[in-house]
């Protein structure tokens, strides 16, 4: 928003120079991005008349002028301007003058006595570019026919006015307008606020436009009214195109200057049609598909048809019996534009829903004042009022009869009532507030509310879209008070030096044992893809969790695993030119769960759990001499991770998921005092999904949930034995189809109290025809470790021990004595 400070002060005049009143707006929240006089710096430029001006007798291009300019005597000044003649008032640089730099960094230019083929020159005629007021240097600039002669041209024109450009964040829509600014200025400092005065126009014709508003989603207000007779060519008031130029925008003709000038300081966009060129009535509604317009810049648009991604884009429209005319909100069609031969306009003002606005112009490639505010939320309580101001305007300058406002009102919001607790507001804001202060707040932004005990009621404003939620309320208690007034202070809380959980590991732990084993640590996103979050856990589409608003469609659901990030590490190492990798990442996966209630650090209806996975791909180890090079397996893995996690002790057991391979994939059951609870996966990946990731061979993947590797328990001292340790060994024939840990399991269930360990060391399967076992069996050799802490251990209780275990296994597992 840009705007100069005259025309502020004209609503709202506080007694603060221009730095306080800049400084007061950006700490009221309305950030001064620029602050800047009308005109650079320059001296000694007076307002002149031209006298005489006659041909240079030695050039084509350049005149002799007699000069005015207030001194007591006439100057002569040799000017180059096209537009150089007798009568005209202009500004005229004295010698000694210092005009602004013509680029970046330089320095003035000093104006002295000079000569010009030959003719001396005492001074130098200004166009608007040497004053630094455009970039207009055709000819010198010409004043008003009353300027007064030799006055400070910064005097007459006001150059040392000053360009405020606020920084306005999106939620501050009620201050894109000069209105909107002045009403904050006004609670801000407490001066008085001045509204705009003009007449209302009296209707001197009776003709009106039909209009039919077809999509009240699209329109929720719509006004206009017939003014015949205009001149479009009436010269806009200087006031007006210098208000104009110190927002930053150009003037036009009188039609449009009007226009916008009303959008400027009101903040009501409007439009202009030549109702001479629309073919009968008017319609309000969304595109038809194939419907084209061509608008004022220019430009053709398709006004609804699928966009780059094949979805349909809707488009609301302003159109006439043969098709469209105006693009709703955003910018008018060509076709129906004013120009300097219209006679009879439709004048328009209207509320645009922003939800019909917001995005559209960003989808044609560009954007304007109307769209800018549209999508952000207009006042629709004033929609007929500006309309009444813009049409009282084209009245006075242009001329013309006009015709009764049609005023439709068809879903207009409703601003209903938000509470704001006034102990709410002093632990947010973190300072004492009283009554008297937010109610105070609160009548000079102009909010309507009422007491309930600590409770305030406060009902929005029609132009204060930014008011639904207790939060809101209380940031405007904060910038009301003042944020320069709220005291720094420095969090105090008490230091205390806590005992470290002896037993929990720490999560730094973790990581520095995996770093150890050669593991890189990974950090993703909590955002996949679907397409991926449904391959590797199989879910349906319906069971993920989208993220509503998606940095990115790659990021559109939440993870489940956190498989899919580490994978796509993986691709992109490999596509650099890695061979072997290693990673790991430790992070939140999200998953639905109606059993979650709502408490600190919990969000109801959602699991959070900690995990940390893992992949590993190429190599077992790096390559070199003393070792075979071979692909890493499930059983490297597992070795690395009973390193890791080592005193636990885990088991693995067959088991199928959706993105591991079904005959190479287990699940991870780690031992506690409840018995053996999962708490995890390994395995190699699938191979469909192998071929997915365009792999060459398929990464052994794992995954753990974080909080259950973490526990590991107080650890129990126990005395040093003085009688030495006992050690036998049992071979046992099994089916090849019996686990290991099956036959382990057998043996702890006996619950011997004299067995330390048992331990595999030996592993034979037999060539067919070749032993006495038969070709489904194996033999599986383990070694036992007895002890007793009281007594050296005799043979007949070793036996008895033995005879337990291999019983056991005979019962449980079929097991043979080989």
């Amino acid at each position: 928003m840009q705007f100069s400070e005259s025309w502020l002060r004209q609503y709202v005049n506080p007694a603060l120079d221009s730095d306080a009143l800049g400084h007061a707006m950006t700490m009221a929240g309305l950030e001064v991005e620029e602050q800047h006089s009308v005109a650079p710096a320059f001296t000694k430029i007076v307002v002149a008349q031209i006298l005489s001006a006659e041909q240079h007798p030695d050039a084509d291009r350049l005149r002799v002028c007699k000069v005015d300019a207030g001194t007591g005597q006439e100057l002569q000044i040799v000017c180059g301007a096209p537009n150089a003649r007798v009568g005209i008032k202009i500004p005229c640089a004295l010698v000694g003058a210092e005009l602004p730099p013509t680029e970046v960094g330089g320095k003035p230019f000093v104006i002295k006595v000079g000569k010009l083929r030959g003719v001396e020159s005492q001074g130098m005629l200004c166009s608007g570019r040497e004053l630094g007021l455009g970039d207009d240097h055709e000819g010198i600039l010409e004043l008003a026919a009353d300027a007064p002669v030799g006055k400070d041209i910064r005097e007459y024109l006001n150059l040392d006015d000053q360009i405020f450009v606020i920084k306005l964040t999106p939620n501050k829509a009620d201050c894109l307008s000069l209105m909107g600014m002045a009403r904050e200025v006004s609670a801000i400092t407490g001066a008085a606020l001045c509204a705009p005065q003009w007449n209302t126009p009296k209707s001197s014709i009776q003709d009106k436009r039909t209009v039919t508003i077809e999509n009240k989603d699209l329109c929720g207000r719509f006004a206009g009214r017939v003014i015949r007779g205009v001149n479009p060519q009436a010269k806009t008031p200087d006031w007006i195109v210098q208000r104009l130029a110190g927002a930053g925008q150009r003037s036009i003709s009188a039609l449009v200057d009007l226009s916008n000038y009303v959008m400027l300081e009101m903040g009501q966009p409007s439009h202009v049609f030549d109702i001479d060129k629309l073919a009968g009535d008017i319609t309000v509604r969304w595109a038809k598909t194939g419907e084209t317009l061509v608008l004022l810049n220019g430009q053709t648009v398709t006004l609804q048809g699928p966009d780059s991604a094949g979805k349909i884009q809707e488009a609301g429209v302003v159109a006439d019996q043969s098709g469209p005319v105006a693009l709703a909100g955003i910018m008018g069609g060509n076709h129906c534009a004013v120009s300097d031969t219209t006679t009879n306009i439709y004048v328009e003002a209207a509320y645009w829903l922003p939800s019909a606005i917001q995005g559209r112009a960003r989808r044609f490639n560009f954007s304007t004042d109307a769209a800018h505010r549209f999508e952000r939320g207009v006042d629709p309580q004033n929609t007929v009022h500006c309309l009444e101001y813009l049409s009282s305007l084209i009245l006075e300058v242009c001329g013309g009869h006009a015709g009764p406002v049609d005023d439709q009102v068809l879903n207009v919001p409703e601003r209903k009532p938000v509470k704001m607790r006034l102990a709410r507001a002093e632990k947010v804001i973190g300072i004492p507030l009283t009554k008297e202060v937010v109610a105070d707040v609160f009548q000079r932004l102009g909010f309507e509310f009422k007491q309930e005990g600590d409770v305030f009621v406060v009902t929005p404003p029609s132009y204060r879209f930014d008011i639904e939620i207790e939060e809101d309320l209380i940031e405007e208690v904060a910038r009301m008070y003042g944020f320069e007034n709220i005291p720094d202070q420095s969090p105090v809380a008490a230091l205390k030096m806590s005992a470290k959980a002896e037993a929990k590991r720490g999560i730094h732990l973790l990581r520095q044992r995996f770093a150890l084993h050669g593991y890189q640590e990974a950090v993703n996103f909590g955002f996949t893809d679907l397409e991926s979050e449904q391959r590797l856990t199989g879910v349906s589409e319906k069971e993920v969790i989208a993220v509503l608003n998606p940095i990115a469609n790659q990021y559109g659901v939440m993870r489940s695993t956190l498989w899919g990030g580490l994978l796509h590490n993986l691709k992109a190492n490999l596509n650099r030119g890695a061979g072997r990798v290693r990673l790991f990442e430790a992070g939140r996966v999200f998953k639905r769960d109606s059993s979650v209630k709502e408490e600190a650090g919990k969000v109801a209806g959602f699991h959070q759990a900690q995990k940390i996975g893992g992949l590993a791909y190429g190599s077992f180890v790096p390559e070199q001499w003393a070792n075979a090079t071979r692909a890493v397996d499930f059983f490297d893995v597992k070795g690395d991770l009973e390193r890791v996690l080592d005193p636990l002790h885990f088991v693995t057991a067959a088991a199928q998921h959706p993105a591991l391979h079904p005959g190479r994939s287990a699940q991870v059951l780690l031992q506690t005092n409840q018995g053996r609870v999962v708490i995890g996966w390994i395995g190699e990946l699938h191979p469909g999904l192998q071929q997915v990731y365009e792999l060459a061979q398929a990464p052994v993947l794992f995954e753990f949930d974080l909080e259950p590797i973490r526990d590991l328990g107080l650890p129990i001292p126990e005395e040093l034995c003085k009688f030495p340790a006992v050690q036998r060994d049992l071979a046992l024939v099994v089916k090849q189809t019996i686990s290991t840990q099956s036959l382990l399991d057998a043996m702890a269930a006996t619950k011997q109290n004299f067995v330390r360990t048992i331990e595999l060391f030996d592993e034979f399967k037999p060539k067919a025809g070749s032993s006495s076992m038969a070709d489904d069996e194996k033999s599986l050799a383990f070694r036992i470790i007895l002890l007793n802490p009281n007594e050296t251990l005799q043979d007949p209780q070793i036996d008895v021990v033995m005879a337990a275990l291999l019983d056991a296994v005979e019962k449980k597992c079929a097991a043979r004595l080989r």
